[in-house]
């Protein structure tokens, strides 16, 4: 699935997490060990552009000379570049995030990834064994995302990156983010590692393989095979050791679970669901809750939160503290447990078990209903779009308390009604 990281790091402040709409973490443009900053929340996507593009685009080359970007780049790269429609609408569009998990995770965790995941780690055996000495990443973890970024290159998609990054840097919506991505990226092509015509990607303006921003590039990428040259397009070995960078800074601890499907009774303290609240592990055996094969868990200390993407009559895991790094790679819900669960598919988890056929699920205009009536009541839901991330599912727990239902943080038809 094309460019699914950055389209779902993109979403308005109602997907997973508090930084939602900032696409997440970023780090400052070209410094090793730079600290991360967060981009200010994107603006509604009905804002409007008032501006010329043009004088736009003669501001923004002046303001890359000052900050040290080659007059020989800047030309080649933006000199007659051309405003993209296309891409705003794309960018307004993203409803593929607003489907519910089961239906997500069908498509995009597929037998035949898990079989590519499990080629590719064959094939490079070596590389992932090193990766994961040096790095702790597991190569079911890096296949994983790199299936479901690019389909391991055979999806990086076919647009100019420059267009997309200088409409979206010109664009009202997210124009800060992607003035500094813009400008990372011109910084790539001046230091040589990609001469402009090889920039071709994601509507999205993300590189290579495992859809890099040009941030996340210049601070993660690296030369992981010694060849003097960083190709996330094309090396597999750049691609795996690139990753494995990332995900350590982002906090990956080695030898450490991520996510595990797990069987739930019928009665539970269900407020205490969330990835907000963390248990040991021993708390929610002793709850009863079991491995998704009925035997029983390990009982031990180990942090755990009861993760129901669809409520108490759907999948179940248990999220544990690495699964945070999936939140941080992407803070969409539906994306970051997809992923999650496809690497332990790789890693030979069985198939999913098939949830209940009567999981009441709303349409989009109810969602989106939903969430006005909650704002009504003085909740902060972000933006009214029908996708239901974090701010919307605590705002639903805290009306399931008030009105006496099980606090499992997921919206139903039910809960719209009491609200109405």
């Amino acid at each position: 699935m094309r460019s699914l990281f950055l389209a779902a790091s993109l979403l308005a402040s109602t997907s997973l997490t508090t930084s939602t709409a900032m696409a997440g973490a970023v780090t400052d443009v070209g410094k090793k060990g730079s600290k991360h900053h967060e981009y200010a929340p994107p603006k509604s996507k009905n804002c409007r552009n008032t501006g010329n593009f043009s004088a736009w685009l003669s501001k923004f080359k002046k303001d890359a000379a000052a900050k040290g970007i080659s007059q020989r780049t800047i030309n080649a790269v933006l000199g007659g570049m051309r405003l993209n429609p296309k891409t705003i609408a794309r960018d307004r569009r993203q409803g593929f995030f607003a489907q519910s998990f089961v239906s997500f995770q069908k498509k995009l965790a597929t037998q035949h990834r898990v079989v590519s995941s499990r080629r590719k780690i064959k094939k490079n055996q070596a590389t992932f064994d090193r990766a994961q000495r040096e790095y702790g990443v597991a190569p079911s973890v890096i296949t994983g995302f790199w299936a479901l970024e690019s389909d391991f290159g055979a999806g990086m998609g076919k647009d100019p990156i420059f267009r997309s990054l200088a409409t979206l840097a010109y664009d009202c919506r997210r124009s800060d983010m992607f003035r500094t991505e813009l400008t990372a990226a011109l910084e790539i092509i001046d230091r040589g590692d990609v001469r402009p015509s090889g920039m071709v990607g994601s509507w999205a303006g993300e590189i290579g393989q495992t859809q890099f921003l040009p941030t996340r590039y210049l601070q993660y990428a690296i030369d992981y095979n010694k060849d003097g040259r960083i190709n996330l397009f094309r090396s597999d070995v750049d691609v795996i050791g690139s990753t494995a960078n990332y995900m350590r800074d982002l906090g990956w601890q080695a030898n450490q679970p991520w996510i595990e499907e797990v069987r739930v009774p019928r009665k539970l303290p269900w407020e205490e669901s969330g990835l907000e609240i963390k248990h040991p592990r021993s708390k929610w055996v002793a709850w009863g809750v079991r491995k998704a094969n009925g035997s029983p868990l390990s009982g031990d200390d180990m942090p755990a939160s009861l993760l129901l993407p669809m409520g108490r009559l759907g999948p179940a895991f248990l999220a544990y503290p690495n699964f945070d790094v999936y939140l941080k790679w992407n803070q969409s819900l539906n994306y970051a447990t997809t992923a999650a669960y496809l690497a332990t598919r790789i890693d030979g988890a069985p198939v999913m078990r098939k949830p209940s056929p009567n999981i009441p699920i709303l349409s989009p205009a109810q969602a989106r209903e939903l969430q006005r009536r909650l704002k009504k009541r003085g909740f902060d839901v972000g933006e009214i779009d029908g996708i239901i991330g974090a701010k919307t599912r605590s705002a639903v727990k805290t009306m399931q308390i008030k009105f006496g239902l099980p606090a499992d943080s997921y919206p139903t038809p039910g809960l719209l009604s009491r609200l109405r």
